[in-house]
């Protein structure tokens, strides 16, 4: 017996609205919104309830409100990478377009990867292109 990766739930002070801004940052959709949450699944996964093995289906990001801001670095954040046939540098633009923000987190100069924050503060990586 295994556990399945259902969700990464993320705080927030407007979960609807956060729901919505990631929805577009990865081209997902919102699965629903109520007052208590708010969950955004690939567009694909739908079809992989149907087809694929309950441990298989992959995980979505569910939004839930708080009544506190942000205030500490993530002890956990998400890495996310363009394939190599994307631009990556326009990606981190359109990123940055939407709402987000490039954080100092005292990467070494070199380093292969930007810090963004979404518009709640909470960090996350755009790596270097990808194929796999």
């Amino acid at each position: 017996m295994s556990l399945r990766w259902y969700s990464t739930v993320v705080e927030a002070r407007d979960h609807r609205a956060l729901a919505r801004w990631w929805a577009e940052a990865l081209g997902w959709d919102v699965a629903f919104e109520t007052e208590k949450e708010a969950a955004v699944l690939p567009p694909w996964a739908k079809d992989f309830v149907e087809i694929l093995d309950f441990h298989r289906v992959p995980p979505g990001m569910l939004f839930v409100p708080v009544g506190h801001e942000k205030n500490t670095k993530n002890r956990l954040h998400w890495d996310f990478a363009p394939h190599i046939s994307d631009d990556r540098d326009a990606e981190i633009e359109r990123l940055l377009d939407l709402g987000a923000r490039i954080v100092d987190v005292g990467a070494p100069d070199d380093a292969t990867w930007t810090v963004l924050a979404d518009p709640e503060g909470n960090e996350f990586c755009v790596l270097s292109s990808r194929d796999m």
